[in-house]
Parts: structure tokens; C-alpha cells; sequence
């Protein structure tokens, strides 16, 4: 709201918070009654929000914002369908997208990940990186879209052949075999975090995997899309690898719960 306090000091029309003009009357005898004069004419003048006077390229942050839009929306998509918000939500980011004039289409990792998925009739996975090129990964026998993706981008940011295998198919067995033998676990392909774990044993002993895992902190402000929701255990790594990770309300192999 207006900020009454400042325009009748300064002259200067200003906007505050309504909580704060309400409030300050109050803090202003407050101050007159502990030093006897106030330091503040108006709320406007407490501020110390100087956050647009850091900002020295308007385009890169206004596309920020209409990103950060779209992974709210996306996510907003995921709790509706696992029922943990309502509806309103969802629709209020629909509005606030046709007012920024935005659509998923210029989140470039969508139709990245989509055509993927088409193409290979299983779930898949795309990431941008910070130089615009697009990668993606695809469901296999030993691992899943994510895990995948992680191994192509890392070997993408080594200069590593893709077809090189950083993780041997031998060292990844022993890893089903727990997961569906002792721990019964129906899905044998490795998770992201599984896939760290092979691929940092290999490193060991594999100087073109330990290459590749010197490149995970580029992964930072990378953005990732999946064809599918994908597990907690996928969303914390991409999370803590400072990936923004957007997922397609959709269940993989259509169940209805993960």
C-alpha cells in the first residue's frame, strides 16, 4: 500500500507493507519515548531491503523469475495428483503464468525430456546446462532415466566418449542383487544415488570415472525435467547437486502411488 508516513514527510510517493504503516505509529513513540525523538519519519525509511540495487542485468533476472514460475507450477502439478494441495493452488500459478506470459514450452528441458520418452516408448530425462546444451538419458536394464541422464552430463562435461563405460556392467549386478534379493525391491535399475556410489568406487581405480565425478559441482544451477514423477530419494540428490528439477505429473508404469 501507499505509504501515507513518507508521502507526507518527503513529498515522495512510496509503497510499504500494509502490516508495517499500521504498526507504525506505535514504534514510532516507542523511539520518542526511549531517546526522546525518532531516527524514522516513515516505515519506508526503516527499510533495508537493497536488493534492486544489486541487480545489473533486468533480462537475466526477469527470466529467473518466469522460470522459477514454471518449476513452482510444475510442482504445484505433482502435489495436486499426490493429493497434498488443492486444486486453487495450481489454478492461481495458471493465472500468474498468462500474466507473465509464460508457458512450459519455454522451459527447454520439457520438450526435451518429452521427445525422449516418445522416442524410446519408456521413461526419460533431460538437462540443460549453463551453455544451452541439452542432454538427455533414457531408461535402461541396469538404470533408470535420472541415473542415466547424471552419467551422460558428467561424461558430456569430461569431454569423455558416451559410449565409454565409466561403470562396469559387473559392478553394477552386485547392486541389483542386493536390492532385489535381500532387499526386496522390485526395481533393480539404480537410483541416482546409487549410481554416485558405483561410479565413486570406480574412481578408485578408473582415472576417466574419477574425471567424471570431479565435474558434479557443475551441476549447480543446471535445469533438469523427467517424463515421470520421480522418487524422494531421485528429487533429494538432483536437490543437493543444486539441480532445479521440474517432473511431469504423471506415475511411472501408471501406478498410482510410488
Amino acid at each position: 500500500m501507499i505509504d501515507p508516513f513518507h508521502l507526507e514527510a518527503y513529498g515522495e510517493t512510496t509503497v510499504n507493507y500494509n502490516r508495517d504503516v499500521e504498526i507504525f505509529p506505535v514504534l514510532n513513540t516507542i523511539f520518542e519515548k526511549i531517546y526522546g525523538k525518532s531516527p524514522y519519519k516513515s516505515p519506508t525509511d526503516m527499510g533495508v531491503n537493497m536488493a534492486g540495487n544489486c541487480i545489473c542485468d533486468d533480462a537475466v533476472c526477469r527470466e529467473a523469475s518466469r522460470q522459477e514460475i514454471i518449476r513452482r507450477y510444475y510442482a504445484s502439478l505433482n502435489a495436486l495428483l499426490k493429493g497434498e494441495c488443492e486444486e486453487t493452488e495450481t489454478q492461481k500459478l495458471e493465472l500468474l503464468m498468462n500474466q507473465a506470459g509464460v508457458s512450459i514450452a519455454d522451459r527447454h528441458v520439457v520438450s526435451a525430456a518429452l521427445k525422449r520418452a516418445a522416442d524410446t516408448g519408456m521413461p526419460a530425462a533431460a538437462m540443460e546446462l549453463e551453455d544451452g546444451r541439452i542432454l538427455t538419458g533414457k531408461t535402461g536394464n541396469l538404470l533408470g532415466a535420472s541415473a542415466a541422464l547424471l552419467l551422460n552430463v558428467l561424461k558430456e562435461l569430461a569431454g569423455l566418449d558416451h559410449k565409454l563405460q565409466i561403470i562396469s556392467p559387473e559392478s553394477i549386478e552386485p547392486i541389483q542383487k542386493l536390492k532385489v534379493d535381500y532387499l526386496k525391491n522390485r526395481n533393480p535399475r539404480l537410483h541416482t544415488d546409487e549410481v554416485l556410489i558405483a561410479l565413486s568406487a570406480s574412481a578408485a581405480n578408473n582415472e576417466e570415472a574419477r574425471l567424471a565425478m570431479q565435474q558434479l559441482p557443475k551441476l549447480k544451477g543446471c535445469q533438469a525435467h523427467t517424463s515421470v514423477m520421480l522418487s524422494d530419494v531421485d528429487i533429494k540428490i538432483f536437490k543437493r547437486l543444486g539441480v532445479h528439477l521440474t517432473c511431469e505429473p504423471v506415475y511411472e508404469n501408471g501406478h498410482m502411488y510410488h
